[in-house]
């Protein structure tokens, strides 16, 4: 059984959830997502909880179950609350800054690299070497973020480049002197 599946997930009061077969479509403060579920899951709003069931147990619908559920209830959130991911870069040099919705960073490169934020994600930059992603859409604020790092990535002997605030670099030795 799926444990994650069968939890009822609770709609926020101000955001209104429309099922158009098995097309999600949730609205909310922050905006509006919408997905379409895979046909085998039965999605019902009773009341102000959305459940999500699957019609037996066969392997796939299973696979399926806590999937579906997952990706609706993170939809909600999304348009409540919203995602935010914090990137830090260290460097000497290295800098960001924001020039309207373009995010233009100097990486010890020739040039600068510069990023266009895409549709329903915002960027920030606190300072010269902290981003803040953030948006509705977890999957494209985590895949901005990711392109983002993906630029510099950190490197283990100095740990210079773009890494996530929480993420921890493990630091190798430099090299050995001569004895």
């Amino acid at each position: 059984m799926s444990r994650i599946g069968l939890k009822p997930i609770t709609i926020p009061a101000g955001v209104e959830v429309n099922l158009n077969g098995n097309a999600v479509t949730v609205k909310g403060p922050n905006g509006t997502l919408s997905m379409d579920a895979h046909p085998n899951m039965q999605i019902s709003v009773e009341g102000s909880e959305i459940i999500v069931s699957r019609p037996n147990d066969a392997k796939e619908n299973r696979s399926l179950h806590g999937l579906t559920r997952t990706l609706i209830a993170n939809m909600v959130t999304g348009v409540t609350e919203g995602f935010k991911k914090n990137l830090e870069v260290n460097g000497v040099g290295y800098r960001v800054q924001l020039q309207g919705n373009t995010l233009v960073m100097n990486l010890g490169f020739s040039h600068q690299v510069t990023m266009e934020a895409p549709e329903g994600v915002k960027i920030e930059c606190p300072s010269a070497n902290a981003i803040v992603v953030s948006g509705a859409d977890k999957q494209a604020v985590g895949q901005f973020a990711a392109q983002i790092r993906e630029k510099r990535p950190p490197e283990p002997y100095k740990g210079k480049g773009i890494k996530y605030a929480e993420e921890h670099i493990r630091r190798k030795e430099g090299k050995a002197g001569k004895k």
